[in-house]
């Protein structure tokens, strides 16, 4: 038997459905990777991650309809990209864990991490000399419109002023986000740019509290990327037919608006007030009726939302003693000791926005305004790739 990384000719060969001649003539194409075994055997033992992703070539090769339509639901990747990995349990952003990020980095040099691999960039791209847009946001009725169609309102009219967001270079790209950044920040703070985004935002938000800037930052870092996300792939998307960051940015932010995506936060805003004095009979009448109790388990991430578990540690180490913070506590124990499940990002934001008293709509604002970073930086990706995303769809209607 070979070890948790390796597998013997036999048992690579069992898996890949071939015989071990046909698996030593894959090791002279370079497909596999061998490796002598410990000890005096002289057979050779064959990389586990090597055979793993044969077998997925094959799978596509030989069932292509099927591996699609997985790859379309948490399946295989179904891209390349070098901004953010989930692996066991983790979140990494470039290679660098989110856990060791937060608190060391700011926002803005996380981003910049995600744009252009390198921390050093931060101070050249956040400068004031690549401008700040002043799109007309007083001009516009938005006292009835949510932070998101705030977004999407403003959006446009920045973008008809910002010819340079035509240029696609990756650095050009990187200035145009931060411009983009400043503004949706500078949109819902109702202030200027003062210092960092959370700060900013901080200031407009909470004036008299400078203990929220580490959490608003933290929440900013934590839902900076996820990956391919429907949000993501969408601004991929978009990119690929050569549309603007901004045009781009508006898409992906429709697809965040969705519930079943970022609008989570609001779910779980409303189980919160109904959970208030009676967490056991919300929980409850929620499982009764059908429905998931929201912003509880996540697919990716089986022993807990590493995001989760850092917004909720600061949280409880700062404002431990708020009634949000307390009722969070009380549902979360109900929760991991009846169903053994723990929260995603969504109930962490939740959390925050209730124990620092803020408006319901601040979840869905702080992961619009942190994910803006890493969609920048998948529409970078794509841009690089002079293809166009255009999957095919398998006709299930009336023949002709």
């Amino acid at each position: 038997m070979a070890s948790a990384h390796y597998l013997s000719a036999q048992e690579a060969a069992k898996r890949l459905g071939i015989s071990t001649g046909t698996l030593y003539s894959y090791v002279s194409r370079g497909l596999l990777r061998s490796a002598a075994s410990e000890g005096k055997s002289r057979a050779k033992r064959y990389f586990v991650e090597d055979v793993e992703r044969l077998a997925r070539r094959q799978a596509v090769r030989y069932a292509p309809e099927q591996a699609a339509q997985q790859a379309l639901n948490f399946g295989a990747p179904v891209l390349d990209s070098a901004i953010t990995l989930i692996k066991n349990g983790k979140l990494y952003y470039r290679g660098h864990d989110i856990v060791d990020l937060v608190g060391n980095h700011s926002f803005e040099s996380v981003a910049t991490l995600l744009w252009t691999n390198d921390f050093a960039a931060t101070n050249r791209l956040f400068t004031p000399t690549h401008g700040t847009l002043t799109a007309p946001v007083d001009a516009l009725s938005t006292a009835t419109l949510s932070p998101i169609e705030r977004f999407q309102t403003i959006l446009p009219l920045a973008a008809a002023q910002d010819l340079a967001a035509y240029d696609f270079s990756a650095e050009s790209v990187a200035q145009t986000a931060v411009r983009i950044l400043h503004l949706l920040t500078q949109t819902v703070a109702k202030q200027p740019i003062n210092g960092t985004i959370a700060n900013t935002l901080r200031m407009g938000w909470l004036p008299d509290q400078p203990a929220a800037t580490p959490l608003i930052e933290a929440a900013l870092i934590a839902c900076a990327d996820h990956e391919l996300n429907v949000s993501a792939f969408t601004a991929r998307c978009v990119a690929s037919a050569r549309a603007t960051p901004y045009e781009a940015i508006n898409a992906a932010l429709s697809a965040l608006s969705g519930y079943r995506h970022g609008g989570m936060s609001q779910q779980v805003m409303r189980f919160f007030r109904e959970a208030e004095g009676d967490v056991v009979g919300a929980v409850k009448r929620t499982m009764q009726s059908g429905q998931k109790l929201p912003g509880i388990g996540h697919p990716l991430y089986r022993k807990g939302d590493p995001r989760a578990k850092l917004l909720l540690a600061l949280v409880e180490a700062a404002f431990g003693e708020t009634s949000g913070a307390k009722l969070s506590r009380e549902i979360q124990q109900v929760i991991v000791d009846n169903f053994g499940r723990f929260p995603t990002v969504d109930f962490a934001l939740v959390t925050l926005t209730r124990a620092l008293e803020l408006p319901d709509d601040t979840p869905l604002t702080l992961f619009a305004i942190g994910r803006t970073a890493g969609w920048i930086g998948h529409i970078i990706e794509q841009y690089a790739d002079e293809k166009l995303i255009r999957p095919r769809a398998r006709y299930v209607g009336v023949k002709p």
